[in-house]
């Protein structure tokens, strides 16, 4: 190899190793994880903009396909129902009311909570200041005065106790925080939901029981649609103010559900010395109690239906012989303590009105 070559076999590998350090400075590093490069955020093309993240209950994934099935039955729009729901809180004292509830208590010890002097004395009032609209609702619904007035005492104390609870917290914590009941509660969601939508009611604004009942005659959302009535305010059923509504909303649930106008309610009854005791609160026949050993009076026929009633003294147990108007009464609260407290109370009430020289059906 001769001077020249050799030489520019020297430049040669001179240029290259220069070229090569000034390439290198001019590379970027690589990003350490791929989410680290802000381009790794960046939407695709045509896609959607990004949800803001969900909070409380909306976030929870049972709620959301709550939400997703309202969206596409009911047409509510998701964003309204996120919001709503997740401002909704759960409440300890809601799931502590519901599983203790006055109608587990004996009857010796729930009766005096609603057949007393106070609601007694205190329904002849509200009878007498009502007097004009209960004697239409009877006429035009076949429902007698007398038990309106006394559905009334026992729900809210004639509108004095309507509930103090938020009704979108109390059913939002049932719906999803109950499972004993929670396909109910979450019916009475959407229901509620409904309602506030027809009414341009905030969901969050009213209050109620602990298991979401509203207004005077305490009715779950599901009844205020189906039953509750205008007849006096005019647009959208008021059972929270106009007595008129709340008046005619009862006499209309109870028709509705089939009650019959002079039937009877029930009869006190006996049980014959050293007969077992029948089945209780079953659907049988007059006919088939007496023959099992129950006595009552002769009034009814043999193939009336009627059930046992048992009602827990502090020593022993009566009884009571239901009938059809018994069953309906307990299509308002399922209870049959609660259906006799109504009707011991309306009777109670009638007397006493009769005594205090108003009429008064017997």
């Amino acid at each position: 190899m001769n001077h020249l070559t050799r030489y520019s076999s020297i430049f040669l590998l001179i240029f290259t190793g220069l070229l090569t350090a000034a390439c290198s400075r001019n590379v970027k590093p690589l990003p350490a994880h791929p989410l680290a490069n802000s381009s790794a955020h960046a939407p695709v093309p045509g896609s959607p903009p990004s949800k803001i993240a969900l909070q409380g209950y909306a976030a929870r994934p049972e709620v959301q396909l709550f939400v997703t099935r309202l969206v596409q039955q009911d047409g509510f729009k998701q964003q309204w129902l996120d919001d709503i729901l997740g401002s909704a809180h759960s409440n300890a004292l809601v799931i502590s009311a519901i599983t203790k509830p006055y109608e587990s208590k004996p009857w010796y010890q729930y009766k005096p909570l609603f057949v007393n002097d106070r609601r007694i004395d205190a329904g002849v009032d509200f009878w007498n200041s009502h007097a004009q609209m209960l004697a239409r609702a009877q006429q035009e619904y076949g429902v007698p005065a007398d038990l309106i007035v006394a559905i009334l005492g026992v729900e809210s104390f004639y509108g004095r106790e309507k509930g103090a609870y938020s009704v979108l917290d109390a059913l939002t914590t049932l719906a999803f925080d109950y499972p004993p009941r929670a396909q109910f509660f979450q019916h009475e969601l959407e229901q509620y939901l409904l309602l506030c939508r027809e009414q341009s009611f905030d969901p969050r604004s009213l209050t109620g029981s602990y298991a979401g009942a509203m207004g005077v005659p305490q009715f779950m959302p599901d009844s205020y649609r189906q039953y509750a009535v205008a007849s006096v305010s005019g647009g959208h059923p008021d059972i929270w103010n106009n007595w008129g509504d709340i008046i005619d909303s009862v006499a209309n649930y109870f028709k509705i559900h089939g009650w019959r106008e002079n039937g009877l309610v029930a009869l006190p009854a006996a049980l014959l010395p050293k007969h077992a005791v029948p089945p209780t609160l079953t659907i049988t026949q007059v006919g088939v109690l007496r023959r099992q050993g129950v006595i009552l009076s002769a009034g009814p026929a043999a193939d009336t239906p009627s059930m046992l009633i048992p009602l827990q003294l502090k020593t022993g147990t009566q009884y009571w012989v239901g009938f059809d108007n018994f069953r309906v009464i307990t299509q308002y609260n399922k209870s049959p303590l609660y259906a006799m407290a109504v009707f011991d109370l309306s009777a109670r009430i009638s007397e006493k009105r009769a005594l205090d020289g108003q009429y008064a059906p017997p």
